[in-house]
């Protein structure tokens, strides 16, 4: 898997299979946008494009982070089913698969915006 540097500490912090999820979305997100720039924002592993922050994902006790700002959840939030979603994050519980395809899409979505 990708694991980027810049992403070692948080990724250090996670069990085993929490760090192998958030390195399913950097890969991801890799695989769209190629030309992004890793930082660490708010704590949080995160791509840049185009000078502003693309997305942001973390790793909790029970679930993943995704924070694809607030027009992204806007656009997205019929989708999110049972999930729990706020103005500008979803949690994926890691008692189920990532939906990696609603995730694709957010962050196509979020390169037009």
């Amino acid at each position: 898997m990708a694991r980027d540097p810049v992403f070692a500490e948080h990724y250090a912090a996670q069990s085993e299979a929490t760090a192998a999820r958030l390195e399913q979305i950097e890969e991801l997100v890799r695989s769209i946008a190629p030309d992004v720039t890793p930082a660490v924002v708010y704590g949080m592993p995160t791509f840049r494009h185009g000078g502003k922050n693309l997305v942001h994902w973390a790793g909790f006790a029970h679930h993943v982070g995704f924070y694809p700002q607030p027009a992204t959840i806007a656009a997205f939030s019929g989708e999110f089913g049972h999930r729990t979603w706020a103005k500008g994050s979803v949690q994926f519980p890691h008692d189920e698969p990532l939906p990696l395809d609603l995730i694709e899409r957010m962050v196509r979505f979020r390169l037009t915006v």
